[in-house]
């Protein structure tokens, strides 16, 4: 059973009333999708922290718009740089049988030997493009770099699935790699300088599926 929030359609869309929508502790968003006319709404800030805590990022939601209930998942939000809170929203509405596209964050999980070892680890892509059901979407997906030793990668096609989505990416793209270790260059005087120690680099738009 989906968790519901409580939306009101927004009928005032000048910015003086945005500002003041904030300044009660909501947040405007809009509400779209392939069979769904786009409908202005707002949401209480505390309500979506809470709702986001409790389904995920990427989990589906009962958006009731003034007692009209629709599915839908956090597509998109913008945020305050300085203050780092959510200003605004996107909700896609989602048919829960059918499959969309969405972005879900790459986590890189455990320190590779190859970076005990003196490599640099490089991570080219943070998030992955998949293909799933609403309720299959994973919350974020993990690979495990532990025995990840220098000059060695790990590319899309070495990622499970389980079955439960699709990655969207060639099979070849590479996600993680450990590059050997850098060495500065002779300065001008001749002088050779030691050789440096690399840093440890740690390591949803969405959109429906054939217009469904």
């Amino acid at each position: 059973m989906s968790t519901v929030l409580q939306a009101k359609e927004r009928t005032e869309l000048r910015h003086s009333s945005l500002k003041q929508l904030r300044n009660e502790g909501n947040i405007p968003a809009v509400v779209y999708g392939a069979k769904v006319e786009s409908k202005p709404v707002f949401v209480s800030s505390a309500d979506l922290t809470k709702t986001i805590r409790s389904v995920g990022r990427n989990g589906v939601i009962s958006l009731d718009v003034d007692g009209s209930k629709q599915d839908v998942i956090l597509s998109d939000y913008q945020q305050d740089a300085i203050k780092n809170e959510i200003v605004h929203v996107d909700f896609l509405a989602v048919d829960k049988s059918s499959k969309i596209n969405v972005e879900v964050r790459l986590v890189l999980v455990g320190e590779a030997i190859g970076v005990k070892d003196g490599g640099v680890l490089q991570q080219p892509i943070h998030q992955l493009s998949i293909t799933s059901t609403p309720d299959n979407i994973p919350q974020q997906i993990e690979v495990d770099i532990t025995n990840l030793q220098v000059g060695e990668t790990v590319v899309a096609g070495d990622i499970p699935s389980g079955g439960g989505f699709t990655i969207n990416h060639e099979d070849d793209e590479v996600v993680a790699s450990i590059l050997p270790p850098k060495v500065e260059e002779e300065i001008n005087s001749g002088e050779q300088q030691q050789e440096g120690h690399p840093d440890h680099e740690e390591g949803r738009e969405t959109e429906p599926v054939g217009g469904e």
